[in-house]
């Protein structure tokens, strides 16, 4: 290496720490002005530093829609950091989670319409989400339908072609001719 050339990387090492003593001022800005680093909502550790609309899609069965929701229904700036909310307004923000419906909230928003049980619209977050997603696929099973059966065997469920995707686990490729064991030349 030149000496030119180790002085170019020189300067870059040195932009780049720069930068980096930047962002971390600003971090502990942050945290001084009253910020907290991490805020637990539904059961979900949330950094503190994202807005409110980005860091709410961080738990699992919250979408950007329903997020958006509520933010609205809140009256929440989306922009304003989670960590800056009081203990109160992250209740209110739980509250809505757990009942949607109930904050005028509509129903096109929840991910769980018409709940084959029970009849009723939810939204389900979180490990709840998960078990009965566990819970759907293991009837389809049990019940034989094509769904079940696709899911069983685990090959794609949703009607994509399987010539060329989806070809884990098999010998994968051809063989030539040449190749193979006891072909004619």
């Amino acid at each position: 290496m030149g000496v030119t050339r180790v002085k170019g990387l020189e300067k870059e090492r040195k932009k780049e720490e720069e930068e980096i003593k930047k962002v971390r001022r600003k971090k502990e800005k942050k945290l001084k002005e009253g910020i907290r680093g991490i805020v637990r909502v539904a059961g979900t550790d949330l950094e503190g530093e994202k807005p409110i609309y980005i860091a709410l899609q961080k738990i699992k069965g919250v979408g950007g829609t329903f997020a958006n929701a509520i933010c609205r229904v809140l009256g929440l700036e989306r922009r304003r950091e989670i960590g800056s909310l009081s203990d109160e307004e992250i209740q209110k923000i739980e509250k809505v989670i757990e009942d949607p419906s109930s904050f005028g909230i509509p129903d096109w928003v929840l991910n769980r319409r018409r709940d084959p049980e029970t009849g009723e619209n939810k939204h389900l977050v979180g490990t709840e989400l998960t078990l009965t997603q566990q819970q759907d696929i293991r009837k389809m099973i049990e019940i034989r339908c094509y769904k079940g059966i696709r899911h069983m065997y685990g090959l794609p469920v949703r009607g994509q072609r399987t010539r060329s995707s989806f070809r884990k686990g098999r010998t994968v490729g051809v063989v030539r001719k040449k190749a193979q064991p006891g072909a004619k030349k």
